[in-house]
């Protein structure tokens, strides 16, 4: 069960009333940048995971 058009409407206006119209704007770039951050985030763990592996299948061989 996903979430239908309707509730995503309903959750919309009811962030709209929460917050207002003048927020909005702030509030989805601050949303946007935790997002990019969090992907970096992950991205870079596993480039290390994976700097590790490297390095430690070198010195097995």
């Amino acid at each position: 069960m996903g979430l239908s058009f309707w509730h995503v409407i309903l959750v919309l206006l009811i962030v709209l009333i929460f917050f207002g119209p003048s927020r909005l704007p702030g509030l989805g770039k601050s949303l946007g940048s935790a997002i990019k951050g969090f992907k970096d985030g992950l991205d870079g763990d596993e480039k290390n995971k994976n700097d590790k592996l490297n390095k430690g299948d070198d010195g097995q061989a």
